[in-house]
């Protein structure tokens, strides 16, 4: 993650560290440095003091400080990046403190405090002359207001995946439940798109469904498929608005996992110029992880498709919380990187709100849950119809 912040206050709570790592993103953004790394440290007055009076010789705490890349030869973390920005270290102490006495949020402190900081590492001086000090102070009230309205422009849709109505189908090998009327319903019912997967050894969506949904779907088609030369073949025939390229294995019963991007740069690459000549969206089913992220954008993916099967299966909530983070952490990357972002996979009635609510999210890909639920909820009326034209030999 371009941000990395390390808690060395017990005072800070886990939505001020969720606030804190959502604004340094947008900052770093808005200041064209997003490419970036950052570390911000939460610290105690008494640390911070023991940092002013190393580095600056100046007694007691302060509230905020900036050590640009190099500029010590200290980091707070091991491993640095060569391009690393620099660490900001804000005595939260102080925060709280300045808050009370500013009659604001102890959030909409640190927000000054982390602009103030990255503009120190950017090269502003408010300390080096009075004229450097208004265009420093200018930078911060610019920056603060765009924050402050910052709003979420795009709304999150549903997809809905209609796999599930093909499985009951091929179960036969009859005509009946046809995913398209399926499709026909789900958009009726207000779904804004229709996800189908081609698997290579056809096992329940079929050539035939895919043709027929290209000229029936009024939505948007999302044609899942893995990087296969026939069914490469096969999109750059029908066109589908966007396709998501995702792994496949034959013994799998459904996607087990994203894809590994970065070990298969060369071969996605080859099918997303492919697909752009053809004018077709490429999203790539991944597993929330920067490295991951990072590969999609060098190879010119449109979209990621965050794979969110371990958050919907987590054990306890300890774990879920967890999972959530490495979704919406790996969410606010992607769309600072330029990239468009959809989420799926494992979804259902009790834990698609959360995600639901994550800014970069434009579309939740859905299908087992609503087939499931379909079961149940249209089962009672397709019962009592049955029985109308056994008992009485029609349903009216």
């Amino acid at each position: 993650m371009p941000v990395e912040l390390i808690k060395q206050h017990s005072g800070v709570n886990d939505s001020e560290l969720s606030h804190c790592r959502r604004s340094s993103l947008l900052i770093l953004r808005l200041c064209a440095v997003s490419q970036q790394h950052l570390n911000i440290v939460l610290t105690t007055d008494s640390d911070i003091a023991e940092l002013n009076r190393r580095y600056r010789s100046k007694d007691g705490a302060t509230n905020v400080l900036s050590f640009p890349f190099n500029d010590s030869g200290d980091s707070f973390i091991d491993s640095l990046s060569p391009q690393t920005l620099g660490d900001i270290v804000i005595s939260y102490d102080h925060a709280v403190a300045e808050a009370r006495k500013l009659s604001c949020s102890t959030e909409q402190r640190l927000d000054w405090l982390i602009v103030h900081g990255v503009l120190h590492l950017l090269g502003y001086d408010h300390e080096r002359s009075a004229r450097d000090a208004d265009i420093m102070f200018d930078k911060e009230t610019e920056l603060l207001s765009e924050l402050k309205n910052y709003r979420r422009f795009i709304m999150p849709h549903l997809a809905v995946n209609v796999d599930h109505v093909a499985t009951i189908r091929q179960a036969r090998g009859i005509d009946d439940p046809d995913p398209v009327a399926a499709a026909a319903v789900c958009e009726l019912a207000g779904a804004k798109g229709i996800v189908v997967h081609l698997r290579e050894d056809r096992r329940h969506i079929q050539d035939r469904d895919v043709r027929i949904l290209r000229e029936t779907v009024k939505t948007k088609l999302n044609l899942e498929m893995g990087a296969a030369k026939e069914i490469i073949s096969f999109a750059l025939d029908i066109k589908p608005d966007l396709v998501t390229l995702v792994p496949e294995k034959r013994q799998e019963l459904t996607t087990e996992g994203g894809l590994d991007v970065v070990s298969q740069k060369k071969k996605l690459a080859k099918t997303i110029v492919k697909m752009d000549k053809a004018s077709i969206p490429v999203s790539l089913f991944i597993d929330p992880k920067s490295s991951q992220i990072k590969a999609a954008k060098d190879i010119g993916a449109t979209f990621v498709e965050l794979h969110t099967g371990r958050y919907a299966e987590a054990a306890d909530e300890a774990q879920q919380f967890e999972e959530f983070e490495m979704i919406r952490t790996s969410a606010e990357e992607a769309h600072l990187l330029g990239l468009r972002v959809n989420a799926g996979h494992g979804l259902n009635y009790f834990n698609t709100s959360a995600i639901a609510l994550l800014d970069p999210i434009e579309e939740l890909s859905i299908g087992h849950a609503i087939i499931s639920r379909a079961v149940f909820s249209g089962l009672d009326l397709a019962v009592r119809d049955m029985c109308a034209i056994v008992e009485n030999g029609s349903l009216y």
